[in-house]
């Protein structure tokens, strides 16, 4: 019986994690396409576009699923504008012994629809990369 109240528990608390973060309108995906796995441990940077430059906005390091799932700050307005994330790859691959053409990789995106959420997966190797908005 307590064992059946604790794997509840556990299951419950499992079950609010994405209902907190899909609150939050932007996450993100690392998939080392090399070994088909997750890439745990690579810090992004998000920035947004002003007249000024880019002013950083948040720091986050991808979980064991290669994932972010919340990436915008929660204590601030989301607002349409052009953004841009940047995954330290150079320093990630550096951790696996890797050599890589590529030290980090800067996706800009513009935000047009603040209701809906933006996901940006990024398929990587050592000497290529792909990304995409995903869902």
């Amino acid at each position: 019986m307590r064992l059946s109240r604790t794997l509840i528990a556990a299951l419950g608390l499992c079950a609010a994690a994405p209902a907190l973060a899909a609150d939050n309108p932007l996450s993100v995906h690392v998939l080392n396409i090399q070994s088909g796995q997750p890439s745990p441990g690579v810090e992004v940077q998000l920035e947004k576009r002003t007249e000024s430059g880019w002013e950083s906005l948040a720091t986050g390091v991808t979980a064991e699923s290669g994932r972010i799932s919340a990436l915008y700050p929660g204590d601030q307005a989301f607002t349409p504008g052009i953004y841009r994330v940047t995954f330290e790859t150079g320093e990630w691959f550096a951790e696996h012994d890797t050599q890589t053409f590529f030290p980090e990789i800067p996706v800009p995106f513009e935000v047009t629809d603040t209701s809906q959420h933006y996901h940006i997966p990024l398929l990587l190797s050592p000497y290529g990369y792909s990304t995409y908005r995903g869902s």
